[in-house]
């Protein structure tokens, strides 16, 4: 999976427009997003950050560890890992999908 993937996928959930191969870029575009929702529709942020999954517990400490950091960047870097969980996931049930035709039910 490349990372490209994976930032790709949450842009395209955020709404925001990416850089092909220019991660660092990208991520930056992500915690910006993630900052103004934080400041403008911060129930459109809990919403996604619910539709995907993220670990309510898991950002609560790291933003509790982490008070002097960029809680935007803190955010994007959750999602982006588990995107990647998602997207490992979803390439694995369809590799082990492949069950041979007369296997099947």
């Amino acid at each position: 999976m490349k990372p490209d993937e994976t930032i790709q996928e949450l842009a395209k959930q955020l709404g925001i427009a990416v850089r092909a191969n220019n991660y660092s870029f990208n991520i930056q575009l992500l915690a910006d997003k993630i900052n103004e929702l934080i400041a403008n529709d911060f129930q459109q942020l809990i919403t996604v950050l619910y539709r995907m999954d993220v670990s309510e517990p898991k950002l609560k400490l790291l933003l509790k560890e982490n008070p002097d950091s960029d809680a935007g960047m803190i955010i994007a870097e959750l999602m982006i890992e588990r995107q990647a969980q998602k997207i490992i996931s979803r390439k694995e049930t369809k590799k082990n999908s492949d069950i041979p035709e007369d296997e099947k039910w």
